[in-house]
């Protein structure tokens, strides 16, 4: 079993030199939509798209630009996204110590990954990891706005949203804790007809409605966990940026839908029963 997982899309998804990505990643926060949070709205989590920087990176950067200011006090990530390669059953741990990146290594948080491993459905699969890209696409965009933090990663095969939800659980932790879920739109759809929806798609999100399907968002299994342990808890989400590869760098004929949202809990807000 490998200590580290090392980048699998580097050079194909983002830059594989550390000085080329971070260029890249300047570009993709200069082209995000700005937003700005109330003081009364506390960030928990995000919902970020995972396809190659020139397609979807600024809408991502409109997720990560929120962290910046919270560089110092996050120190832990839970990272959710779909398999694309390997299926598994439920989530999967990759069993190593730490995951690489072009701009160094991010260690795992072995307590958090102690805290969920009686769990029935929760795996050690490094092959459903090895290749996968809807967590690795993150990890540069964190490396760029945290300060040191640990990674607990989860590839979502079949799990349903309370599978989900109880793993969230046991990971909810304070302000220390930001859970990240990663996931794309519609997919080759034309342009008109994936604005309609992923339109509709952004809008069951935000009621927070756990009954998403995997044509609306390839990140629906993670998405519907998160947004069940959302309504319980009482957070509040917030669109920030609903595009598609047309808008950014492809053409008009096959899309691919990409959003980004906030997850907030706010002073006003009674988590629900």
């Amino acid at each position: 079993m490998l200590n580290i997982r090392p980048a699998a899309v580097a050079g194909a998804f983002y830059p594989a030199q550390a000085k080329a990505l971070r260029e890249m990643l300047s570009a993709c926060f200069e082209a995000a939509t700005p937003v700005q949070l109330e003081p009364t709205q506390h960030l928990k989590a995000l919902i970020v798209p995972h396809a190659g920087y020139i397609y979807s990176g600024p809408i991502a950067a409109s997720a990560y630009a929120l962290l910046r200011p919270l560089r110092s006090l996050i120190r832990r990530v839970v990272l959710l996204g779909p398999v694309h390669r390997v299926w598994v059953p439920g989530l999967a741990l990759p069993g190593v110590a730490a995951f690489e990146t072009p701009l160094g290594q991010v260690p795992l948080d072995q307590a958090g990954i102690a805290a969920i491993a009686d769990l029935p459905q929760v795996s050690i699969s490094p092959a459903a990891h090895a290749e996968e890209h809807s967590l690795e696409v993150h990890l540069p965009f964190l490396q760029s706005v945290l300060d040191d933090f640990t990674l607990i990663p989860l590839a979502v095969g079949g799990a349903t949203p309370e599978q989900v939800a109880q793993v969230l659980d046991r990971l909810w932790g304070g302000d220390e804790t930001l859970i990240v879920v990663s996931s794309d739109l519609s997919h080759f759809l034309p342009y008109a007809e994936a604005k309609h929806t992923d339109a509709a798609t952004a809008n069951a999100i935000l009621r927070l409605d756990h009954h998403l399907v995997g044509e609306q968002a390839c990140g629906a299994h993670p998405i519907n966990g998160l947004t069940l342990a959302a309504q319980r808890r009482g957070l509040v989400p917030s669109l920030l940026d609903l595009r598609n590869s047309g808008d950014t760098a492809g053409d008009r004929n096959r899309v691919v839908g990409y959003a980004a949202f906030a997850l907030l809990e706010t002073d006003h807000v009674t988590a629900h029963p």
